[in-house]
């Protein structure tokens, strides 16, 4: 039996200069985007005081995210992915200058509440347009700058890099709100997204590998969703996350607690917004020596269990560090899935599918994000914001303790064949 997947080696996937230059490149548009929402969250809350003004920044975000995810999927793997790289990063630069344009203090104070606050969602839904476009772009970019003997190690890299810059993101921008303001703060933002793009142009044009260039749309969207909706292994971790994700959002209503149930200030805000991302890249380094993929699917189904009990510790905490470790937890826990979740679709998809299986797995799983908070901002509003963070704590447990009882073989999944024959491959 071959010994490849136990003595895997951790900095496999660094010694490609294109992926170095990658993991730059996203952890730029990741850092950026991160710090963005942060201070949008605590702009709105600041102009409103109502929770649900915090679920509909999610709402305007998904609606256009995944109105246009099946399309964007398709997009992606008829065109080549640089270009399209280029354009997603443009129109986010064009936002980030719109909010930076919005926060300036002559238009704070000459602007109406409801004209600022409504501009502010019109861009956030013009975001969810491009984010639609730029998880596929990346996922499939990713897969064409290594060779396949390197995906499960380059998709943990990747994802350590992304939980670095949700990580950074947060805790600067608590932190920039507090000493430079929102508005030079979202200043920094469009400066990392100029960044991006000087880091996207040291990567060449890759090939288009998919054989049906020019099939018609809805023949392209039907076999990727067949593909998905057959394959019980993609299906279940993508449906397991999306319930996971979606009653688990209380990261939606960090400005609510921040402000009113713990009373910590900006920079109490970005500590907690950025402990969930601490705990999930610690997961993420360990991961990279001590890999997952064995008995994969109890891990997932026990990560979850745990996610969604810190996330009830979280809801009936008053006091500051407790919160802080309740969201640590919550973050290692999530860290687990991800790796899992990630390495599964870049071990099973087909590389002529990637966009199109990113795409749904951004329905899935990325949506979630946005209407788990709409959710928590709505139920937030109609009781209170412990009740709403305990109710989708409760939930998430209920959910995977369902799914695990239901689900025996997603139960017993193990990865460690697929590892073997990709580790195999030259």
């Amino acid at each position: 039996m071959t010994t490849k997947t136990n003595k895997q080696d951790p900095y496999q996937a660094l010694r490609y200069r294109e992926f170095n230059v990658f993991l730059i490149l996203r952890f730029a548009m990741v850092f950026a985007w991160s710090m963005q929402f942060i201070v949008i969250e605590w702009e709105v809350y600041s102009l409103t005081k109502d929770p649900l003004s915090l679920g509909l920044i999610g709402l305007m975000e998904v609606i256009p995210a995944v109105g246009m995810a099946l399309f964007a999927g398709h997009m992606v793997d008829q065109r080549e992915k640089k270009g399209l790289l280029v354009k997603c990063i443009l129109g986010f630069s064009v936002i980030s200058f719109g909010l930076f344009l919005l926060t300036w203090p002559k238009i704070v104070h000459g602007w109406s509440t409801n004209a600022i606050l409504y501009s502010i969602y019109f861009l956030v839904f013009i975001g969810g347009l491009v984010r639609a476009f730029l998880g596929p772009t990346i996922f499939s970019l990713l897969s064409l700058i290594v060779p396949k003997k390197v995906y499960p190690n380059a998709a943990t890299w990747s994802s350590s890099v992304w939980q670095i810059g949700s990580v950074l993101g947060p805790a600067i921008a608590g932190f920039s709100i507090n000493y430079i303001g929102v508005h030079w703060s979202m200043c920094s933002v469009f400066a990392c997204s100029l960044f991006a793009l000087i880091a996207l142009s040291q990567i060449s044009k890759k090939p288009i590998l998919n054989p049906k260039i020019g099939e018609p749309i809805m023949e392209s969207l039907k076999e990727g969703l067949k593909f998905v909706f057959t394959n019980k292994t993609i299906l279940g971790v993508l449906s397991l996350d999306m319930v996971a994700v979606l009653f688990g959002g209380a990261v939606a209503l960090l400005p609510v607690f921040a402000q009113d149930i713990l009373k910590v200030g900006p920079e109490g805000f970005g500590v907690l917004r950025a402990a969930p991302a601490v705990g999930a890249f610690i997961t993420m380094l360990v991961s990279a020596y001590v890999p997952l993929y064995k008995k994969a699917g109890l891990k997932l189904l026990g990560a979850i269990f745990v996610f969604g009990l810190s996330i009830i510790l979280f809801g009936v905490s008053t006091i500051f560090w407790i919160s802080v470790v309740a969201l640590f937890l919550s973050g290692l826990a999530d860290g687990i899935s991800v790796v899992i979740r990630q390495t599964i679709l870049q071990l099973k998809t087909p590389d002529h599918m990637r966009g199109r299986v990113a795409a749904v797995n951004s329905m899935f799983v990325g949506s979630s994000n946005e209407l788990g908070a709409f959710e928590s901002g709505l139920t937030a509003k109609l009781m209170t914001p412990v009740i709403s963070v305990v109710f989708g704590g409760s939930m998430t447990l209920l959910t995977v303790l369902g799914f695990g009882l239901k689900s025996p073989t997603f139960r017993n999944l193990d990865l460690r064949k697929d590892m073997e024959d990709h580790q195999n491959m030259e």
